[in-house]
């Protein structure tokens, strides 16, 4: 038998098309992990070090409460094939970066950057944005301060708490993105 260090996700029967909705919850006694249920799916998820917040804010570490739509799929074309998902896709780029400055005027929205330039790209040594699933998190109207790069992207070996974020293994965001869309509504809370 063999042994897996974080649970991958278990599944009660297939099912073909994107999901209406998804739900994220956290989990009874630890508000840094949770469970995401697409249907019959259900992925154990890596929450923000703040747990669940209904007021986010830049920085405090906490996933938003609400109800959100995926924008795009972000993927590492360098490194896996072109996954199967309902979502448009776009290929990282060496420049592909996220605004995070509450003062810039392109705040919560990708950039693009010159080699010599700093700032939080896209293309990561380790694995978590091999796959980035965009939510709509702050964007209609994108207010300053209130969050940015909130996405659903791969966990860390220890499942440990995300930024903001949640976090999957491969395998469980390989069988999610096959069940969402543009459409797909992602509740969290």
């Amino acid at each position: 038998m063999k042994k897996h260090s974080a649970p991958v996700g278990y599944t009660k029967k297939s099912t073909a098309g994107p999901r209406s909705a998804i739900t994220v919850k956290a989990a009874a006694g630890n508000p840094r992990r949770g469970w995401l249920t697409a249907g019959p799916l259900v992925i154990p998820v890596a929450l923000g070090r703040g747990g669940i917040r209904a007021n986010k804010r830049e920085g405090d570490g906490g996933t938003p409460k609400g109800s959100f739509r995926p924008r795009q799929l972000w993927w590492r074309g360098d490194r896996h094939s072109r996954p199967k998902t309902f979502l448009p896709v776009r290929t990282i780029t060496p420049a592909d970066a996220w605004c995070e400055d509450p003062t810039d005027r392109r705040y919560n929205q990708p950039i693009r950057l010159e080699r010599e330039q700093g700032g939080d790209r896209l293309t990561r040594a380790d694995h978590l944005y091999d796959f980035i699933v965009e939510i709509d998190h702050n964007t209609r109207p994108r207010i300053p301060g209130r969050g940015s790069a909130v996405f659903l992207h791969l966990a860390r070996d220890n499942f440990g708490p995300t930024a903001g974020c949640v976090s999957m293994t491969k395998r469980a965001m390989l069988q999610l993105l096959r069940r969402m869309g543009p459409r797909t509504k992602i509740i969290i809370g």
